[in-house]
């Protein structure tokens, strides 16, 4: 009997023991476990990349450790993201800024001139001013809508939504809006496509497209000039090409016509902000698609819209 009590009493003291044992190594697991997950919130506000750690085992801190990583690298994209947005914005504000500095300071001018006709009683003088300022001021009006444009659609404010629907509306849209400025310099515009051909598009943000590169067309096409349209549907791509008969664009300006404000400078003092083939480059890409432009010095050019097929 003495015997028995005996082993119970040692079995006890060995639970004791071990129990015990149990506790302090939990005790240390949740110490170490603190620590490192202090350690590696702190690395996180501090905005600093969480590297990643091999584990022999998958252990709870494994785990978490591996949910704190990938959090870790969205809070680092995201960071990228924000800073990149607040360079563009930055960029933007300068834009206006500059772009609107030129016809606020003709419009400032325009009006001390009226003032000194008024004194000098010259009616003439005025109406003439009047139509000047006008022009200024339709000038402004157009630079801050395409801003708003351009804007909404680089923040995403502007969705692309995509039907199946026929092309030829979308064409005759923008060549409508073209022909009043073309018949003013009797340039022949000339449209090749295949009836009832649908493309997967937004009808109105590619129709902007494409009369900004028609409006740029007859921009730089000499009077009596021409312009032809072609649409060719290909295997994966439908193909919209837009071909002048205008000065041309030098080899080594190709590649700077589609940044915002770039304007050739043989032309620098004629109509326009040099948007407009920006903002269709933009529409295009948020629609899967793609601009090309081949151009030989007075050879007139080339525009070629890609756009997917499919969705």
């Amino acid at each position: 009997m003495e015997i028995i009590l005996l082993l119970i009493v040692a079995a006890l003291a060995c639970a004791a023991i071990c129990l015990l044992w149990k506790c302090r190594n939990l005790k240390r697991g949740i110490y170490d476990f603190s620590r490192r997950l202090d350690g590696t919130l702190n690395r996180m506000l501090d905005g600093k990349r969480l590297e990643a750690e091999p584990y022999e085992k998958d252990d709870l801190w494994g785990m978490i450790y591996e949910r704190l990583l990938r959090l870790s690298d969205m809070y680092i994209h995201k960071e990228k993201e924000i800073t990149e947005e607040k360079e563009t914005l930055k960029e933007l504000v300068s834009d206006i800024s500059h772009q609107t500095k030129t016809p606020l300071a003709n419009i400032r001018l325009y009006l001390e001139m009226m003032a000194e006709d008024m004194e000098a009683e010259e009616p003439g003088n005025i109406r003439a001013v009047l139509e000047k300022m006008t022009g200024q001021v339709d000038k402004l009006d157009f630079l801050l809508q395409s801003m708003v444009k351009m804007s909404r659609l680089e923040t995403g404010t502007i969705k692309i939504r995509k039907q199946r629907q026929p092309l030829t509306d979308t064409l005759a849209a923008a060549i409508s809006a073209v022909i009043p400025k073309a018949d003013q310099k009797k340039i022949q515009i000339s449209v090749d496509y295949e009836e009832g051909l649908e493309l997967n598009h937004d009808r109105k943000w590619t129709s902007e497209a494409l009369f900004n590169i028609l409006d740029n067309a007859v921009k730089y096409t000499d009077p009596g000039g021409s312009i032809y349209i072609s649409v060719c549907r290909q295997e994966i791509f439908t193909k919209i090409s837009v071909r002048d008969t205008g000065k041309g664009i030098a080899p080594e300006r190709q590649g700077a016509v589609f940044t915002r404000f770039y304007r050739e400078p043989e032309i620098h003092d004629s109509e326009g902000i040099g948007i407009g083939l920006y903002l269709a480059r933009k529409i295009i890409t948020m629609q899967n698609g793609y601009i090309e432009v081949r151009s030989e010095p007075d050879q007139g050019s080339t525009f070629l819209i890609y756009l997917p097929d499919g969705n």
